[in-house]
Formats: structure tokens, sequence, C-alpha cells
């Protein structure tokens, strides 16, 4: 078993028995919330700075693998923010930029909020991890507003992030609540970036953009290739094979962490 394997099960694993996700008798077909972020996290390399956005990609810095330097980054002007603080432990003055309880790390630097941003804007950051409304085929991000009547339009540092990053991770689920794909031939919402997304991270399946199109890597749970074409209506290129055995190994974990369920 490669150490790609190792990481990946034990994050999958580790996810299966935090606090937050699905239960065992939730019929989400693939990966919880958490799960998710145990999967992302360990494709983080040693040494990368990175932002992890507002909402589920936070979840993140509690399942960043041992070991190894990551040092994560927050908008509002914390470079070397650690995972969330326990309960009885929580400093109402150190949050994230989604107003989080959040911890610091040894080495830990505050700075202003436009020198935060300049650190963005430059290029600076190696990943970041967003959410999304849709991701278009060739890597179009949007992820701010719906453009109906009602949504309330809220950017915040997504487009600077979007742009200045060096690589752009996804993290969402695949479907909206009424079925509809995130994952899109063009995006019908207004844009937060284009052509800057690399990969998806789905509750069903991690997907690469490649100048082919989605290029599915793994697939969680029961799901399977045919099944994500139907729900997405997309000519999905298949990639599983070329991530040889981690990508099936990573699967059954997933099954079995998923059966056992985490606490909701």
């Amino acid at each position: 078993m490669s150490a790609a394997t190792d990481a990946r099960g034990a994050a999958t694993a580790k996810g299966g028995t935090a606090s937050g996700g699905s239960s065992g008798t939730d019929a989400r077909p693939g990966l919880g919330r958490r799960q998710l972020a145990a999967r992302v996290a360990a494709d983080i390399p040693d040494g990368a700075y990175v932002n992890l956005g507002i909402g589920a990609p936070t979840l993140i810095a509690d399942y960043l693998p041992e070991g190894l330097e990551i040092i994560l980054h927050t908008e509002n002007g914390l470079l070397g923010m650690g995972p969330a603080p326990a309960a009885d432990a929580v400093d109402p003055d150190l949050i994230n930029a989604g107003k989080q309880p959040v911890t610091e790390l040894v080495g830990a630097a505050y700075f202003h909020h436009a020198d935060s941003f300049g650190m963005m804007r430059g290029g600076h950051l190696d990943i970041c991890v967003l959410g999304a409304f849709q991701v278009s085929e060739h890597g179009d991000l949007a992820n701010w507003h719906t453009g109906g009547p009602d949504a309330i339009p809220a950017v915040g540092g997504a487009m600077d992030l979007a742009i200045g990053a060096k690589q752009v991770f996804v993290m969402t689920d695949l479907l909206t609540r009424d079925g509809t794909s995130k994952l899109v031939a063009a995006c019908s919402y207004p844009v937060t970036g284009v052509h800057c997304v690399s990969r998806v991270y789905t509750d069903r399946a991690v997907f690469d953009v490649t100048p082919e199109g989605f290029a599915v890597t793994e697939l969680f749970g029961s799901t399977t290739l045919d099944e994500l074409r139907g729900l997405t209506g997309l000519d999905l290129v298949d990639a599983t094979d070329a991530a040889g055995g981690d990508a099936a190994k990573t699967t059954d974990s997933a099954q079995t962490t998923h059966a056992e369920g985490d606490a909701s």
C-alpha cells in the first residue's frame, strides 16, 4: 500500500469518527462533510500556505496530517491558524474570517487586513479551498451570488483568492438541495473567477479540471461513473485508472467509514 493510500485512508477514517458529519443511517451515498474535509486535508502538501474559505472548508483545519508544516492563512489577518479550540478554551478575540473561534500555532503572526489581501492577491498562497454554487468544466467558479431577487451577494475575499492562489480547490456537495448538479458546462450564476479551479472535491467523487473537461479521479461510496454522468449531464472523463489502486482503496475505505457513521 502506498503512502498516498495510507494518508487518504487515514484521513477518511478520521472523518468517520469525528462529530459533525453524516450518521450511519443517513441516505447520503458518499462522504459526510467531515469525512470530505479529511479527504481534502490529505492532499495538502508539506510546507504549503493555505487559505480555507468560509463554511465547510474551515473543517479542514481539524484534519491536517500530523508531522507536516502546513501554514493556514485567514483573510482577517492571521498566519499560523490552528484547529478549532475545545469548548472551554475559546478566545472570543481569536476568530477566522467566518467569525468562528480558532487557535493559533507557535510562530503565528497577526497583520493588517490590507496586508492580508496583499498576500492573497500577490500570489503568495499555494492553495485556497472554497465552496461553490457552480463550477464549470473549464474551471470557472461561481460562489458569491445566485442572481436571485432575494439573494444577498457576499463576495468577501473570494475573488482575490480565486485569482491570487496558485491552486484553487473546491469542496462542496455535488448536488444542490433540489438535486441540481453544481458541476456544469458553463456557469449561469455571476462568476467569481475564470479558469481558476484545478480540482473539485464532492461528497460523491473527486474531479480534476482538464482541457477535456472534468476527469473523475476517485469515486466514494456506491457512486458509479455512469451515475455521475447522469447526475451532471456531462461527458466525464474516467481517470480512476490513472490513480492506480489508490482510488479503489480510498473508495473502499470511504464505504466502510460511511457505514460506521460519525456523530451528527
